[in-house]
């Protein structure tokens, strides 16, 4: 119970970024399409607006995919990075942050009911609004 003091939502997000970075460049995940940009030097890896509109044959959606994998691991380190700070500092998340990021992962959980956005993001989402409405009423009341 101990440990658990010192986890904040912060951490929680930073752990999120590294499994979903690793997970895009490790064997066990996209490791083989996260060589192949490599290769390329991470220049160009697609053909952009030239893959459009989305189809069969066209878009390479395996290459699409693994790129916003890794480039959503690596974006939301720093903001785990932000959020610990503020909170180590007894500084409350706006709750125009708290909503809106619940309001994207909420999205992405009904884009995509399967995933680790649903299961481990979302419930992270609204445990951080309540975590952070209700230490602020409780230090406000102090």
């Amino acid at each position: 119970m101990k440990l658990l003091k010192h986890i904040t939502n912060g951490i929680a997000l930073i752990v999120i970024g590294i499994m979903h970075t690793q997970l895009a460049i490790t064997a066990g995940g996209f490791g083989k399409q996260f060589g192949r940009f490599a290769e390329q030097r991470f220049f160009k890896i697609s053909l952009g607006m030239a893959e459009l509109p989305a189809s069969e044959g066209l878009t390479n959606f395996e290459t699409f995919a693994v790129f916003w994998f890794f480039y959503f691991g690596v974006m939301i380190i720093p903001l785990g990075i932000l959020v610990h700070y503020l909170e180590r500092r007894r500084i409350f998340l706006p709750l125009a942050f708290t909503v809106s990021y619940l309001l994207v992962v909420a999205m992405g959980a009904y884009m995509i009911p399967n995933s680790g956005m649903t299961y481990f993001m979302l419930p992270h989402a609204i445990f951080m609004l309540i975590y952070s409405r209700v230490k602020k009423k409780k230090y406000e009341n102090h």
